[in-house]
Formats: C-alpha cells, sequence, structure tokens
C-alpha cells in the first residue's frame, strides 16, 4: 500500500479511522527547527471533526503527541513522529456495511484488491488518514516561512453552483477562518452554510472546489522532466479522499484562449528581476516555479455515504438497497482546505531542499 509520499522531505501515514490513533513519521526534517505541539494541533483544529454545525458531529479533540525527532523545543532531525489517539470511534454504525458496498466509496475496491478491509468507518480509506497529512503539512509549512518566506492560503472557492470572489493577492488567512464554510466571499459564504445545512437535512451531500494560492515562491522549484512542480502538485492533492479534478493558472478556461490570448508576457520589474505581466500559467513554466503566485484548483465530489437509499450490492453478489448511516459531512469541503494547504507545503518543501542539492551556486 502507497502510504508513503516525498523524496527528501518524505512522510509515512498510518493508521485506521476506529483503530487506536492515526498519525505520521516524517523523515528529513532539517535540525534546529523549532516546533511545538501547539503549532501543530492549530492545523489539526482546522481539520477536526465536529467543528461546527456543517461538519460530521464525531466528536474528536484530535490531540497531536510528538513522540520522537524533537528535543527542547527544536527538531534532531531524526524521524519524528506524531500520534493522535482516536476517541469517538462507533464502530457499531457501520455493522450493515460490513457485507454491503457503499456506492462510491472504497469498500468495493478495497475488497477487490486486497480480498479484505476494514469496514469500521471506512479503515484506511477514511479521511481520518489525512490527520498525519496536516500535522506534517504544519511543519513543511514553517520550514517554507523560515527559509524563504512562503505564504499558503486555501480556500473554498466554490459550492455546488455557489462562486466566491476572492482576490488572490490579497486573500488571508483571517478572511479564510472568518466563518465556518471557509469561504473569504462573506455574502456567498452564508448562502454556501445554508445550502450545505439544507442538503444534510434531506439526507443528501454536495461537492465544490477548493483554491490555493501560494505567494514569494522561489524561482527553480521542480524536477523535470517527470517531478515537474505542477505535476507532483497534481498528485499531491489528488491522492486527498473525494478529490476529483486538478488545476493549475487557467486550467480547462485556457483551452478557450488562443496562444496569443493566453502567453504571459515578460517584463524587467524595477529591481532588475523578470516578471510576467500575466499568470495564466499559474506561478509554474516548464514544471518550475517562476516567482509568480501558484494557484491551483482541486474539484472535490459530494460525500459518497449519504442517509438516502440507494441499490448496491453485497459481498457476495447479491443485489440490495443500503441507506448509510454512521456521521458524516454533508460537503467534505471546509475540512478539506487544510488538507489541501499541507499537500501543497510538502511538495514545495521537498522541492525546497531538492532544490538546494542542486541549484547553480555560481
Amino acid at each position: 500500500m502507497g502510504s508513503t509520499f516525498g523524496h527528501l522531505f518524505r512522510i509515512t501515514t498510518f493508521g485506521e479511522s476506529h483503530g487506536g490513533g492515526v498519525g505520521v513519521i516524517i523523515d528529513g526534517c532539517p535540525p534546529q527547527l523549532e516546533i511545538s505541539p501547539k503549532e501543530i494541533q492549530f492545523e489539526l483544529d482546522r481539520r477536526r471533526p465536529g467543528q461546527s454545525k456543517i461538519t460530521t458531529p464525531r466528536k474528536e479533540a484530535d490531540s497531536c503527541e510528538i513522540l520522537s525527532g524533537t528535543f527542547e523545543g527544536k527538531t534532531l532531525g531524526t524521524p519524528i513522529s506524531i500520534l493522535v489517539k482516536n476517541k469517538d470511534t462507533r464502530s457499531q454504525d457501520y455493522d450493515e456495511m460490513a457485507q454491503k458496498y457503499r456506492p462510491s466509496h472504497a469498500d468495493a475496491t478495497y475488497d477487490a484488491k486486497y480480498g479484505f478491509r476494514n469496514w469500521q468507518g471506512g479503515g484506511r480509506s477514511s479521511a481520518r488518514e489525512t490527520i498525519g497529512r496536516v500535522a506534517a503539512g504544519a511543519i513543511a509549512k514553517k520550514i517554507l516561512r523560515q527559509v524563504a518566506g512562503v505564504e499558503i492560503i486555501a480556500y473554498v472557492k466554490r459550492i455546488k453552483d455557489l462562486a466566491g470572489n476572492v482576490d488572490t493577492n490579497t486573500v488571508t488567512l483571517e478572511d479564510v477562518e472568518s466563518n465556518i464554510v471557509r469561504c473569504p466571499d462573506g455574502e456567498i459564504a452564508n448562502q454556501m452554510i445554508e445550502l450545505i445545512e439544507k442538503t444534510g437535512r434531506d439526507g443528501n451531500s454536495i461537492g465544490g472546489v477548493v483554491e490555493c494560492v501560494v505567494r514569494n515562491v522561489p524561482k527553480g522549484l521542480g524536477e523535470p522532466v517527470f517531478d515537474k512542480l505542477e505535476a507532483d502538485l497534481a498528485k499531491a492533492v489528488m491522492s486527498l479522499p473525494a478529490s476529483k479534478g486538478f488545476e493549475i493558472g487557467s486550467g480547462f478556461d485556457g483551452t478557450l484562449l488562443t496562444g496569443f490570448e493566453h502567453n504571459d508576457e515578460f517584463y524587467v520589474a524595477e529591481n532588475g528581476e523578470v516578471r510576467t505581466v500575466t499568470n495564466r500559467s499559474g506561478g509554474v513554466q516548464g514544471g518550475i516555479s517562476n516567482g509568480e503566485n501558484i494557484i491551483i484548483r482541486v474539484a472535490f465530489k459530494p460525500t459518497a455515504t449519504i442517509r438516502k437509499e440507494q441499490k448496491t450490492v453485497t459481498k457476495e453478489g447479491e443485489e440490495t438497497v443500503l441507506a448509510g448511516k454512521g456521521r458524516h459531512d454533508p460537503c467534505v469541503l471546509p475540512r478539506a482546505v487544510p488538507m489541501v494547504d499541507a499537500m501543497v507545503a510538502l511538495v514545495l518543501c521537498d522541492h525546497l531542499l531538492r532544490h538546494y542539492g542542486q541549484c547553480k551556486l555560481l
């Protein structure tokens, strides 16, 4: 099973939704980085269940424990292990799903591949696995800030057909956290909240788009040809549960333009730096960062487990019906925001370390 991600800054996540706990082992973190459980906890609190009326009511504090890799508040350069224990499991909610496959979930494919699965809460396929990613992302973000001043801001751009108007140059974390849906456009955010609540009451779910902007990105990150920066970013966010699409810069809308309309013309800034007039490339050209803002978007499908009755089959191939039980988000987007910026941070931190290993020195 592919549970390890990254090259120089490398993480391995572990644990299942209803097991003893979940967490991460981080290899390659430089020594003497000041890090505390409080900094990691801030990011985990943004991801945790039960945080608002539009998320799953599962009550988990998601308190993290740093088990290794630090001493006197600083990293040692040795593997860092972080554990979050599961507290509020209700495995009996999944008894029926032990035999019946949830439509569009991982149940049937896990059985097809492994011949065995943990049906309690989805086991390893549960979004609870992302706790380890978010914890590691908190450390990656601090390295990026400290070394290069990189700022990563993700937010909900769209819920179903409701889209917010967000300025990628000025949006702040405070804007994102100003409401429970994490859309910086307050007027649209209120409409999104109403739609999510109504959908949840109907026993249904909806999806949307998370946008992420990265500012102050150093030039030169990315390893063509197979480890182009946008390729690694795509793999990172597409590994998140419920993700179904990736765009960078102009994305699919760019296909409606001609080359003359789409190209980012160059100019020389007052400080002598080469910049681009526009940023339809989304901060990456030829697989390498060009110093402009990196802008990506990630599409998330509606939550697979819903309370409405749907047709399915049993493990034995018998046709039946299933109405999902348990505690599930009617919309994953608000809690997906910290997952997206964590994965972006992990990619950029890894590429920053790789860049320093082979960049032009003279």
